[in-house]
């Protein structure tokens, strides 16, 4: 009893300072996680429906990476502004009617200005010039990653009432980005970026403020109030935050700031889950934890938005996966992550390992869709094994 008590005290203390900063009436919900194993490590609330304001912008990026990675865009491309794009509101670059805009800058809007006008230009340009065809896709996809209680009715987070999501959800999809494309994930730690003689100003203040900060994304309408996700890494451990529905800016950044601290301490503690109230906690298995079981095994899907056709070769899903390889280097990972999609059609993952080795997976297939891409990836001399 006296040892537990020991490891508990300072987690004890540490609450007890949280909550003496931050009063829980001041958010709507609350979510802190590992992204790298997805476990949870502190939640209120994560369930409850609200209004994900423009986080939504989060799965916009995701369809536009994924856009960009199948090879229907690339950086370089332009895309051209629509009059319902232009008319947009409020916040935006205030882009003309028939004007073009690169794709990497328009990812650059996205991320660190938020901009809805560049927003719809995303969604139109993917989804045959029509907003609403893209979110149903956004609601689509959201449910193959794993989102349950997400819907889309926009791309940019505008008020609609039927426009919801959780904590839990949102920290899954930024878990996805991470996890399916962490090539584009350095958008999200841009502080400012200038266009046309003018400089925008990431609204994420922890971006400068909080050291190790890399992400993520600011939201705000009348009804969802002030959200924030933000991600951070410290001594090889990267934690995400998620914040809904605080009172003010400095109240989002701040609870924010709080919920990384928290996290930051909780690791390495035999604590998982924590009853504030009754002052208890009990050890929750990781591998029940659908969160964990998400961003371990996370299938990628194969969105098919542009003339039927994906580039990519028919594999089935399933919990099996394949390694191909791991490296020291970030760079020699990529290179085999280009040869796997080569050869075998199929988009592998590069996640790093607690040795600090960068390893290149296939994740989400069935047994005989591994087996398959394995001996594919063999035959063109690549070294590689089915794991589960």
């Amino acid at each position: 009893m006296i040892l537990i008590m020991k490891r508990v005290l300072p987690f004890i203390v540490g609450i007890f300072a949280f909550f003496g900063v931050v009063n829980a009436k001041e958010y709507r919900a609350v979510l802190v996680a590992d992204i790298d194993s997805g476990q949870v490590l502190y939640q209120e609330n994560a369930n409850q429906l609200n209004y994900p304001a423009s986080l939504t912008k989060i799965m916009t990026l995701y369809l536009t990476f994924d856009a960009l990675e199948h090879k229907r865009l690339r950086l370089d491309d332009y895309l051209i502004v629509s009059q319902s794009a232009a008319n947009a509101q409020p916040v935006k670059l205030g882009l003309n009617a028939g004007s073009k805009i690169s794709v990497e800058d328009a990812i650059k809007a996205v991320a660190v200005h938020s901009a809805n006008d560049v927003a719809r230009v995303l969604a139109e340009n993917l989804q045959g010039g029509k907003e609403g065809n893209f979110a149903n896709l956004m609601t689509r996809v959201a449910n193959e990653i794993g989102l349950q209680q997400t819907n889309f009715e926009n791309s940019s987070g505008l008020p609609n009432d039927d426009h919801m999501s959780t904590a839990r959800d949102i920290a899954l999809l930024s878990m996805a980005v991470y996890k399916h494309f962490p090539q584009y994930w350095k958008y999200f730690g841009i502080k400012s970026w200038t266009y046309n003689g003018k400089t925008y100003t990431n609204g994420n203040r922890l971006l400068a403020d909080y050291p190790g900060c890399d992400g993520m994304k600011t939201g705000f309408t009348n009804k969802s109030r002030y959200s924030l996700v933000a991600t951070a890494k410290r001594n090889n451990r990267h934690l995400i935050a998620v914040v809904l529905g605080a009172e003010n800016k400095d109240v989002r950044a701040n609870v924010a700031t709080k919920m990384l601290n928290l996290g930051f301490n909780k690791i390495g503690q035999n604590v998982s889950n924590y009853d504030y109230q009754n002052n208890t906690h009990t050890v929750a298995a990781n591998a029940n934890n659908p969160v964990a079981k998400y961003a371990q095994d996370a299938p990628k899907h194969n969105t098919e938005y542009s003339s039927g056709q994906s580039g990519t070769k028919t594999y089935s899903a399933g919990s099996a996966g394949v390694q191909c390889g791991a490296f020291s280097s970030y760079d020699s990972a990529t290179n085999q992550a280009k040869r796997v999609k080569n050869t075998t059609g199929l988009n592998a993952n590069i996640e790093k390992n607690d040795s600090g080795l960068y390893r290149v997976r296939i994740n989400g297939l069935s047994e005989s869709a591994a087996q398959n891409a394995k001996n594919i990836a063999s035959n063109h001399g690549i070294d590689c094994y089915i794991f589960h």
